[in-house]
């Protein structure tokens, strides 16, 4: 890696993307890109987490959707940043509702509470508005998402976490409710609790005024790429609160009025 910077962008990328899986897979942690690489841009970045991802399908993962990250104001103000990013999320980071979840090799996991959505109908194009998501929208769960750093400590820029594929880690969702069936997701209280004890909470509105909201800034970003959300997806959109380290041996669950809980065990 020490040649990185006197090679060509493309080289640099995807050797970056690989160094970050390789700490992924090995549990020792690499250099932030923003303290290597000072003129980094964010679609430098977003070019890593293409290559990453497409080292994991090509290892026989499979997309399952977005997440979308840093888009509650207690999650900008916890890491520093004043806008979001997004990752994609593979169904080999996936855990079943009550199940244990393996920290193994995770660096420094947190973990956070979502309202998370699945796309029922396409949603793209430069005019995509809320209006438009809310018709899209077929299904409505609360999520649990476990976020880690593959640079080992959460001093990062927003280029690091979009090169690490926007901190995505694990996720685990609830029992699925159908979109029509649900009040104003905005007005929706989340609460967290560790070990039975109050941990966090948060309204869906504090996911940028309404938790539908980062779908449109996620549609009209993929759409500006040439792609868009498909039918299918299923949509992480950001916590509701700051972020919660995650360590061995509890058990973490999310509950509010009209969704069903979720949970699952940190081993």
């Amino acid at each position: 890696m020490s040649e990185l910077g006197r090679t060509a962008v493309g080289v640099l990328e995807g050797d970056a993307a690989r160094e970050l899986r390789a700490a992924e897979l090995s549990g020792i942690p690499t250099q932030t890109m923003a303290g290597r690489f000072q003129d980094l841009t964010l679609e430098q970045a977003y070019r890593i987490q293409r290559h990453g991802v497409d080292l994991r399908t090509a290892a026989g993962a499979t997309p399952v959707g977005h997440k979308i990250g840093l888009t509650s104001l207690a999650m900008q103000q916890q890491m520093g940043v004043s806008e979001p990013d997004s990752g994609v999320l593979l169904a080999d980071m996936a855990v079943p509702c009550g199940a244990d979840l393996p920290m193994g090799l995770l660096l420094a996991p947190r973990v956070e509470a979502e309202i998370a959505v699945r796309i029922g109908a396409d949603l793209s194009g430069p005019d995509v508005d809320l209006a438009a998501a809310r018709t899209a929208v077929s299904e409505v769960f609360l999520a649990l998402e476990v976020i880690d750093t593959r640079y080992g400590d959460w001093r990062i820029a927003l280029v690091d976490s979009v090169a690490d594929n926007a901190s995505a880690s694990r996720f685990v969702l609830g029992p699925a409710v159908a979109a029509d069936r649900l009040p104003d997701l905005g007005d929706e209280l989340v609460e967290v609790r560790v070990d039975g004890a109050p941990a966090a909470s948060g309204h869906g509105r504090d996911v940028l005024g309404d938790p539908l909201l980062p779908l449109v800034w996620l549609g009209q970003r993929l759409t500006a790429l040439g792609g868009g959300l498909s039918a299918g997806d299923l949509v992480l959109p950001g916590s509701v609160h700051a972020s919660i380290p995650l360590r061995p041996g509890v058990t973490v669950e999310a509950s509010s009025a009209h969704l069903p809980p979720v949970w699952f065990r940190a081993l």
